[in-house]
Order: C-alpha cells, then sequence, then structure tokens
C-alpha cells in the first residue's frame, strides 16, 4: 500500500492467538510473527473477549478448552464480528470437529499439530476470506437470493439460516458457477488440507440438507445439479 509519503506500507494481518499453554503460545508466537503477522495472545475467554471488542482482527485462533470457559463462546463472538476462526484444540474427536465447524469455525487442527500444516491453513483461510465471489455480491436462482456481502440466504423472501458448512459449500459452488466439481474438488475447497475426517457419505449428507433449505424439491433438485459420475454445478442469474 502506498502511503501519503509516497513510501510502500505493509499492511500485516492481526492474528489472536488464544491459548493457555504457553509453550505453545511462545513458539506459535514467533513462528506467525516470523511469517510477516502481528499476534496478540490471550490465556482466557475473558480477556481475549476484551481483545475482540477493543480491536479488529484478520483471524482468530482458538483453543477449545480454557481456565475459564470454552472456545466456543469466542467462537461465536469472532463470527459476529465477521473474523475467521480456527479452532487448536486436543479434542479432535468427530462430534466436536463438526459442532465447531457448524458454529461457523474455518477450520480445526487437533494438538500435537504440525508447523508447516498450521502456517499453511492458516494462509488458506485468510486467502479465501479475502477472495469472495468476484464482481458481485447477489446471486438469485429462482425464489433464492444468496447475498455474500451480507452472508445472508433467503427462499421466497424469508431468511435461510445455513450452518457454516452448508455455507461454505453453497459458495464453492458459486465460486465456480457452471463448472462441474468432483467431489474431491468440493472437500478440497470446503476443508483444505487437513480435514482427513470428511469422506464422500459426509459431503452427501452435508448436500442433502442444503438441496432441503434451498431447492423447491429436493428429490428433484433444480439449483445443485448433479452430474452423473462427475460431480455438481451450479447456474445463476446476477444481479
Amino acid at each position: 500500500m502506498l502511503s501519503q509519503d509516497g513510501k510502500i506500507r505493509v499492511i500485516m494481518k492481526k492474528i489472536l492467538l488464544v491459548e493457555d499453554d504457553q509453550t505453545i503460545v511462545l513458539g506459535l508466537s514467533y513462528s506467525l510473527s516470523s511469517e510477516g503477522y502481528a499476534v496478540e495472545t490471550s490465556e482466557t475467554v475473558a480477556s481475549a473477549r476484551e481483545k475482540l471488542a477493543e480491536n479488529d482482527y484478520d483471524l482468530a485462533i482458538l483453543d477449545l478448552t480454557l481456565p475459564d470457559g470454552s472456545g466456543y463462546e469466542l467462537c461465536k463472538k469472532a463470527r459476529a464480528l465477521d473474523i475467521p476462526v480456527i479452532f487448536l484444540t486436543a479434542c479432535d474427536d468427530e462430534v466436536n470437529v463438526v459442532m465447531g465447524l457448524d458454529m461457523g469455525a474455518d477450520d480445526y487442527i487437533s494438538k500435537p499439530f504440525r508447523l508447516r500444516e498450521l502456517l499453511s491453513r492458516v494462509k488458506t483461510v485468510l486467502r479465501r476470506n479475502e477472495r469472495g465471489i468476484e464482481n458481485a455480491s447477489v446471486f438469485t436462482i429462482g425464489s433464492l437470493v444468496i447475498n455474500t456481502a451480507a452472508g445472508k440466504v433467503y427462499k421466497d423472501g424469508i431468511d435461510t439460516m445455513l450452518t457454516a458448512l452448508e455455507y461454505r459449500l453453497l459458495l464453492a459452488l458459486l465460486n465456480h458457477e457452471g463448472q462441474v466439481l468432483s467431489r474431491s474438488q468440493l472437500l478440497e475447497d470446503i476443508w483444505d488440507v487437513g480435514g482427513d475426517f470428511v469422506n464422500d457419505n459426509t459431503l452427501t449428507v452435508y448436500i442433502k440438507r442444503l438441496r432441503e433449505k434451498i431447492e423447491e424439491n429436493p428429490a428433484q433438485p433444480d439449483i445443485i445439479e448433479t452430474v452423473r459420475g462427475m460431480g455438481y454445478r451450479v447456474y445463476t442469474k446476477r444481479r
């Protein structure tokens, strides 16, 4: 970015790391700072809530189990402020993973973690939240309206509540409008490189749930088209 004095200023991405294990805090703070991120840390839900209220962050990395509460509470606060979230926790059973992602988290990394993989996922989440859908903020498909700027989906004029994963699945299809996406491509776009607990059955369930919410007739979908043997695609009309 060019400043008023004509010099180039680098705008650093600001990350809030909420973790009570000081060994992880020190190591991860150093690594993230070395990658060019500005890192602030917190050990408790209370102090993290204050930091979220007082500062603008590009990403929050949250431990799930904290001395005075749960990272789930902070996830809700961060998502209300449109701050992407990565959970970093030892609670890696599928129930907790799905719960965290359905609450709006962008990714879920289990301890112990590989540093290179974590840094890769941080970059991916930041890039994904910057990208958006080019040259469009509102899409219409029949009676369905998707407002990507507001993160809202309306069917017949009624606000339709999608889980975070369902919404990301819909955006993945919109980002490749008219293109056939294979199941593996959809999984990569939604989960990136570490979602090894996800399988074809999981994707089938979420496509089914999404169709039940947005299609006039989920049994005969005309929004999310199945291309037999290849994958799925969506066509839209832009306003």
